[in-house]
C-alpha cells in the first residue's frame, strides 16, 4: 500500500493488542521480579539490583545489534513482522524460563540462573520484539497523522494491558503460584503479539526497499483516558507539548504522594495525577519514532527505522534497568530481609522510593524533553513541501 495511505483501524487495534502483549513482560519486570526473587528465590536485594543494571548495559549492545538486523532484513513478511512474529513463542519460553528459579540450587547457582534467563528473556527476546514491534509503526504508513493515532492505539494497548495484568498477577500467583501463573502470562504475551504480527502489513513494496540505503548495525487507569488527547494536542501544538504536560503531572503527581503521609486522599489524588502523566509519555515517545525516521530520510536520504526504533527501546530498556536497580539499592542499603519483619528504616526507604524519587526522575524527564528539538525540524521540512 501507498505511504499516505491510511491504515484500517482493525490493524491499529492489532498494532495496540500486540504491544499490550509486551507489556507483560514489562509488567512482570518493573512490578513483581524483584519480589519473587527476593522473596521467593530467597535473593540478595543487591545482588538482584546490580543484575539488573549489569543486563541493562548488556541489553543496550543487543538493541543496536537487532536494530541493524531489521534494517538488513528484506522478507515477503517485510523488515519487522518476521522478528515480531517469531518473538512471540520466544515471550513465551522466556517468562516461563524467568519465573521458574530451581530452589534447589545454592545461592550462587540460583543467581547464575537468574542471569542466564534474565539475559535471555530481556536482552534477547523482548529486544526482538521490542526493536520489531517499534520499528513496525513507521512501515506501516507515512502519514504523520496516521502515526500518531498508530502511537495513540499503541500507548492504550500497553495501558489497558498493562493495567489487566498488574491487577491479576497476584491473586494469580496466590491462588495457583508462580509456575503456572509464568505458563498463562507467558502464553497471553505470546498470542497478544501473535494479533499484531499476522494482522499487520508493512507498506514499503519490493521496489522502495531496492531504493533504500542501509546504515551498518548497531500504569493506572487514568491514564488511559489522557490518550486519546494525543491526536488532537500534536496537532493543535506539537508532541513535545504533549511530553512536556506528562512530565509536569508526573513531577506534581510524585511530590503530592510524597507530602501525603497518611493522608489517603491526597495519595489517591497524587496517584490519579501521576497516572495522567504517563499516557502523555508513552503515547508521545512512540510517536515520535516516524518523526525522527522521516528527518533521518530528509536530511541524509537514509531510512533506518530498525536503529531509530532500537535507541527508543535502549532508552525505554535502560530506564527500567536503572528504576529497578535503583529500588534494589535501596533496600539493600536498609538491610531488607524478606523473613524479618520491616523496620522503621526499610518503611521509609519504600515511601521514598514510591514518591520523591519518581519526583526526581519526573525532572530529569522535564529537562530532557526541553532539549528535544526534531519536531520542529520535520514541521519546516513540511511547510516546504
Amino acid at each position: 500500500m501507498g505511504g499516505n495511505k491510511k491504515v484500517p483501524l482493525k490493524n491499529k487495534l492489532a498494532y495496540g493488542i500486540g504491544t499490550g502483549g509486551g507489556c507483560i513482560f514489562n509488567q512482570i519486570a518493573a512490578a513483581f521480579l524483584l519480589n519473587y526473587y527476593t522473596d521467593t528465590a530467597m535473593l540478595c536485594a543487591g545482588a538482584i539490583a546490580t543484575m539488573f543494571l549489569v543486563c541493562r548495559i548488556f541489553d543496550g549492545v543487543t538493541d543496536l545489534i537487532m536494530g541493524g538486523i531489521v534494517d538488513k532484513t528484506s522478507t515477503k513478511l517485510g523488515k519487522a513482522r518476521p522478528w515480531l512474529i517469531a518473538s512471540a513463542p520466544l515471550s513465551l519460553i522466556g517468562i516461563v524460563l524467568l519465573m521458574n528459579v530451581p530452589m534447589g540450587l545454592g545461592g550462587n547457582g540460583k543467581l547464575v540462573y537468574a542471569y542466564i534467563t534474565y539475559i535471555f528473556m530481556n536482552c534477547i527476546v523482548y529486544t526482538i520484539y521490542g526493536i520489531s514491534n517499534t520499528a513496525l509503526l513507521p512501515l506501516m504508513t507515512r502519514d504523520k497523522d496516521d502515526s500518531t493515532l498508530l502511537a495513540t492505539f499503541s500507548a492504550l494497548g500497553n495501558n489497558i494491558i498493562g493495567l489487566a495484568t498488574g491487577s491479576l498477577i497476584t491473586p494469580l500467583v496466590l491462588n495457583l503460584g508462580w509456575k503456572t501463573s509464568s505458563v498463562i502470562l507467558g502464553l497471553a504475551a505470546c498470542v497478544l503479539i501473535l494479533v499484531s504480527g499476522l494482522m499487520n502489513r508493512e507498506m514499503t513494496t519490493e521496489d522502495e526497499a531496492k531504493e533504500q540505503a542501509h546504515i551498518p548495525m548497531s500504569q493506572q487507569l487514568p491514564g488511559i483516558f489522557i490518550l486519546f488527547l494525543m491526536p488532537v494536542v500534536s496537532k493543535k501544538w506539537n508532541k513535545k507539548t504533549f511530553l512536556l504536560i506528562g512530565s509536569v503531572l508526573i513531577i506534581l503527581g510524585f511530590g503530592i504522594t510524597g507530602i501525603a503521609g497518611d493522608n489517603t486522599t491526597m495519595i489517591v489524588v497524587g496517584t490519579v495525577i501521576r497516572s495522567l502523566g504517563v499516557g502523555p509519555i508513552l503515547s508521545a515517545v512512540f510517536a515520535f519514532v516516524p518523526d525522527v525516521v522521516e528527518y533521518g530520510n530528509r536530511k541524509f536520504g537514509i531510512r533506518s527505522e530498525g536503529l531509530i526504533s532500537s535507541a527508543q527501546s535502549i532508552g525505554f530498556k535502560i530506564g527500567i534497568g536503572i528504576g529497578s536497580a535503583l529500588t534494589g539499592w535501596i533496600l539493600a542499603s536498609v538491610g531488607y530481609d524478606p523473613t524479618a519483619k520491616p523496620t522503621a528504616a526499610i518503611i521509609s526507604a519504600v515511601k521514598f522510593d514510591y514518591t520523591w524519587m519518581g519526583a526526581i526522575l519526573g525532572i530529569v524527564i522535564l529537562v530532557l524533553v526541553l532539549l528535544l528539538d526534531v519536531e520542529k525540524y520535520t514541521d519546516k521540512d513540511n511547510e516546504k513541501k
